[in-house]
């Protein structure tokens, strides 16, 4: 398995981690957001801080996860000039 960067902060940090990528990707990680929304409100936290710390979002108003839709019609590709049916 290789290890990939991932930026930490904003200026140039930097981590690295598995390549796993279930661990940032699909059901996985919706469970997982789910979770960590869960132990927030537990423990008291009623908001999520935005925006360099200016701005915050209530619990409340965060929706939770949806499924995505199924795509029906025509795939772009490149830089426009290709295109075709999904299979």
């Amino acid at each position: 398995m290789a290890k990939i960067r991932i930026r930490a902060g904003r200026a140039g940090g930097f981590v690295w981690v598995d390549s796993d990528a279930s661990k940032w990707t699909g059901e996985q990680f919706k469970e997982f957001q789910a979770a960590s929304k869960k132990k927030a409100e537990k423990s008291g936290i009623k908001y999520v801080t935005s925006g360099r710390g200016t701005g915050r979002i209530s619990f409340s108003n965060i929706p939770e996860p949806k499924a995505r839709p199924e795509y029906k019609g025509t795939i772009i590709s490149g830089r426009g000039t290709g295109k075709r049916k999904k299979k």
